[in-house]
């Protein structure tokens, strides 16, 4: 009975190792783990491994979200070991993130064995599936002799290769689950059926790389250009080469109209302003003259820029995606190209017959800038003063996340033109204002490069444990907390009266974060007006670790300010 107990400890432990080392053979160089007994053979897996980078983390809510970033700043797959029960229900907002944004997460889940589930048995819940249409799924069997390693590894490869949604490899271990020490030799004829995988570091199924473009042939693109046009960038990530998108738009002469994902919102090539350019009545009437569009990426932020182009009779209507989806919520009528924006761009486009017909905003985008440098530069201290002041301070080796709701709007609206603008991040999948300080931990810890977290007040409430990642930074990253306390940009929608809006949206907390920096060891310092501020930040990016920087504002001073900006770029 002690050796069969043995036999099947090692034997756990001997799947788990060869998953990991078949992890790392596709690409993965990050793994995130939380503690748990019923996930041991991967853990012990992971601590023999010596591939793969280990983050470890107490709530797994949060180590999925660190995960994201790692694998965002990474462009890579990244792996996530959990234990059995609930803590594989807390990756799921960060796994439905994932799912929408394109980014390969693997989860390794401990289980029970089947007989073990569904008779109460201790941390025993329905695992398989969990994560429904968010993740691809591969439910492995208890670790089983007649079952062939190379069956294992080659499963493992067919759901792994061309990996870029996330996947949930449902792992059952049956007890015991802790062998007296590492011995691999009892199954040294077992693992002979791998034959040259052990001499190699390829995967054991090679897959073919299933990239592939459908672009347009070259008479399309002639009577495509032919007019007056408009190119607009959406959600576009450094892999996809967005500033070929400036080429592109010299090479046909038409404006480049760019969203805060962009990673071109700064770029002085670009048409940067055109969420508030949309309100004044000589942009509109200009950008009324376009008949053609041509739109790169989706999940664009500005409303008024996805009315503009849901309301216009287009006379042809383009959108490139990297992949087959629709992400157009006025559902178009339109032509899907499919591939790699730079790809894209580089195709042997003609000029445009109507080139630089709109050449006029250039200049108009100017003087909204002017105008922000006057009024919100120059005006009252509040948040759209600092994200301008953050934006305008980076450069191209930083990096910037920035958070959900009030923030990455008033990025979007008033972001400075600048030369040198950071690689920006966000979670603009589904848009929650959860795991924020997580994701920027991981988009930080993969290369260690200064980084600039802006975010709400609710949100950092929402994932104040996060701070626990943060403490373990060994980078600048910088936590700006926009404390307007609650939920101000509700003071931007039509809730009925005052009274709902403060009671039932706003949720007014009264909390400062000098004390939740303080439980986790982080420098703190806190700014009620701009030379504070920026004495804050300058000594936060020379710190090498995380630190917080709260902003303490009024609840309606953002507001007031968009208000009172809209107004004005009206009436010019």
């Amino acid at each position: 009975m002690d050796h069969l107990h043995s036999s099947t400890a090692e034997l756990n432990l001997l799947w788990g190792s060869l998953i990991l080392e078949e992890l790392t053979r596709h690409g993965v160089m990050h793994l995130c783990m939380a503690p748990g007994s019923r996930s041991t053979p991967l853990t012990l897996a992971a601590a023999a491994q010596d591939k793969l980078t280990r983050h470890l983390h107490f709530d797994e809510r949060g180590l999925g979200f660190l995960a994201l970033g790692l694998a965002k700043a990474s462009k890579a797959p990244v792996a996530i070991i959990t234990t059995s029960g609930t803590a594989v229900a807390n990756l799921y907002p960060a796994i439905v993130e994932a799912s929408l944004t394109h980014v390969p997460l693997i989860i390794l889940s401990g289980d029970r064995p089947w007989e073990l589930i569904g008779c109460g048995a201790n941390q025993a819940i329905e695992q398989p599936g969990i994560f429904g249409g968010y993740a691809r799924q591969l439910n492995l069997p208890t670790p089983d002799l007649r079952i062939g390693p190379e069956v294992l590894l080659s499963a493992l490869d067919e759901q792994l290769a061309n990996l870029d949604r996330p996947l949930h490899i449902n792992c059952m271990y049956p007890e015991p689950l802790y062998p007296s020490e590492r011995r691999f030799e009892q199954f040294d004829s077992y693992l002979s059926r791998l034959g040259q995988w052990q001499d190699t570091q390829a995967p054991y199924l090679s897959v073919a790389n299933a990239s592939f473009s459908a672009f347009p042939p070259r008479d399309a693109m002639m009577r495509f250009v032919h007019g007056k046009g408009v190119i607009v960038a959406g959600t576009l990530t450094e892999a996809e080469a967005p500033i070929e998108l400036i080429t592109l738009s010299q090479k046909l002469g038409w404006p480049l109209l760019t969203d805060a994902q962009s990673q071109l919102r700064q770029h002085p090539g670009a048409i940067g302003h055109i969420d508030q350019l949309l309100l004044n009545p000589k942009a509109r009437a200009l950008l009324d003259q376009a008949e053609r569009v041509l739109v790169f990426g989706g999940r664009l932020l500005s409303k008024r820029l996805i009315s503009y182009l849901a309301e216009k009779d287009w006379h042809s209507y383009w959108q490139v995606l990297p992949h087959q989806e629709r992400l157009d919520p006025s559902h178009s009528n339109k032509q899907l190209w499919l591939g790699r924006a730079g790809d894209a761009c580089a195709l042997e486009w003609p000029r445009s017959s109507e080139a630089n017909w709109a050449a006029q905003l250039i200049a108009l985008n100017q003087s909204v800038e002017q105008d922000f440098i006057h009024h919100i530069d120059g005006g009252e201290f509040g948040e759209a003063q600092v994200i301008r002041a953050i934006a305008a301070s980076h450069t191209a080796e930083q990096q910037l996340f920035i958070g959900n709701s009030l923030p990455v709007r008033l990025y979007d609206m008033f972001a400075p033109i600048g030369c040198c603008a950071a690689s920006t991040y966000t979670n603009r999948g589904a848009s929650g204002i959860d795991g924020l300080i997580a994701t920027a931990c991981g988009v930080a810890r993969h290369r260690g490069r200064p980084t600039t977290l802006i975010l709400g007040d609710l949100s950092a409430l929402h994932d104040l444990n996060s701070l626990a990642l943060a403490r373990d930074c060994q980078s600048p990253l910088v936590i700006v907390v926009l404390n307007n306390d609650g939920g101000n940009i509700f003071n931007l929608l039509p809730v009925p009266t005052e009274e709902l809006r403060s009671d039932f949206y706003r949720l007014s907390h009264g909390l400062e974060f000098g004390y939740g920096a303080a439980m986790f060891g982080l420098p703190y310092d806190r700014a009620e007006d701009m030379e504070a501020f920026i004495d804050a930040y300058q000594a936060a990016l020379e710190h090498p670790g995380a630190s917080v920087i709260e902003v303490t504002v009024a609840q309606d001073q953002a507001s007031n300010q968009i208000r009172r900006m809209a107004e004005w770029i009206r009436s010019r």
